[in-house]
């Protein structure tokens, strides 16, 4: 929600890419979607089969297009995976699972549409493609993250934004696990040859271990400016973000309170105030 990742914050949204992804960028552009939503149509070179992740919100000409996409490229859409059920990513998954015939694959029962679900350590193949999946809770408790070994790239959902950061979303999401979750990212991007964030918002990151040292800068930073409001008398979490994110648009104020409200969950929990 606030400070710039590495990289280009200019750069352009929508399109190719990787050599198997494909951005269909949602025309619901706002403070908290950036640019909007986007929306990545995955593929194998020369399969004739693709899984779209997070359809997006529930627009019919967003939806088409996403199909458009995959069929002007000789694709069927074979599945629908969301990263996690806020309406922006998975308000038009239902529909758009009417428009291709896909089942619905999430963590949360509750935005499944079929028999089957998601979750961390599982390992898909659709036409030739491989696609694993991580926990990485956090932002909220069912969000995943899709790594697609053979370019090197992980689907982050709102785990990692392609500009700025990202909301705790308190009570459902927890910084703890949050911390985890970048932890893991960054393993991977250190030791498991990641190198590209296709985020949920804003522009492709090519620098996937600078994108998460970043974040975990910028928590640890925020943590203590946290705890150092608490100090200087700031009682509530609305009190603490009139102080620590002074410097932030206010419309992003109500996100900033739930992510305050995390992290003073989290140093209630750690007995640090």
């Amino acid at each position: 929600m606030s400070g710039l990742l590495p990289g280009d914050p200019a750069a352009t949204i929508g399109g190719e890419a990787t050599p198997r992804a494909l951005c269909v960028l949602a025309p619901n552009p706002s403070p908290m979607t950036l640019d909007g939503t986007n929306t990545w149509l995955l593929s194998e070179p020369g399969s004739e089969l693709a899984v779209v992740v997070d359809p997006g919100p529930l627009d019919e000409g967003h939806l088409r297009r996403v199909v458009d996409a995959a069929e002007s490229r000789g694709k069927r859409i074979a599945l629908t995976l969301l990263t996690h059920g806020h309406h922006d990513h998975a308000e038009g998954a239902a529909r758009f699972a009417e428009l291709t015939g896909t089942e619905v694959r999430a963590l949360d029962p509750d935005r499944r549409l079929g028999t089957e679900g998601l979750h961390g350590g599982q390992v898909l193949d659709i036409g030739g493609l491989e696609l694993r999946v991580l926990a990485t809770p956090g932002h909220t408790s069912d969000s995943l993250t899709f790594h697609l070994p053979a370019d090197g790239a992980i689907v982050t959902g709102d785990t990692v934004l392609g500009r700025g950061t990202t909301m705790v979303a308190h009570p459902d999401g927890r910084l703890g696990d949050y911390l985890d979750s970048l932890r893991r990212l960054h393993t991977m991007a250190a030791e498991h040859g990641v190198r590209t964030v296709l985020p949920g918002h804003g522009p492709v990151l090519a620098d996937a271990l600078g994108a998460v040292d970043y974040y975990l800068a910028h928590r640890a930073t925020r943590l203590a400016q946290v705890e150092t409001a608490v100090e200087a008398g700031c009682r509530t979490a609305a009190e603490v973000v009139a102080r620590v994110y002074a410097d932030v648009d206010r419309t992003l104020w109500p996100a900033a309170e739930l992510s305050v409200q995390a992290q003073l969950s989290y140093l209630e929990d750690h007995g640090l105030i």
